[in-house]
């Protein structure tokens, strides 16, 4: 038998949830997931997937290039009155 051990971590319960399932339908646990996972990363030396924030994705930086080009040429700068909020 390998030696193994024990390793404990923290999951949003919805995650947790929702990961188990999506593993069980493939034929495996979130263990044997997690095992594939950590194996994986160490064969490449990486994280085996890409993460990324959409705000910088080429469609949305884009986008902003655009806003900033009309702020620039002054298209697009709205003025707007300040709104007084009373405290409660």
């Amino acid at each position: 038998m390998k030696d193994t051990i024990n390793v404990t971590i923290r999951l949003d319960r919805n995650v947790k949830e929702n990961a188990e399932k999506l593993f069980e339908d493939l034929g495996m646990d979130l263990s044997a997931a997690c095992n594939i996972f950590a194996r994986e990363a160490l064969r490449q030396g990486k994280i085996p997937f890409e993460i990324f924030d959409p705000f910088y994705s080429e469609k949305n930086q884009a986008e902003l290039r655009r806003r900033i080009n009309e702020v620039k040429a002054g298209k697009s700068l709205a003025i707007h009155e300040l709104i007084e909020v009373e405290d409660e």
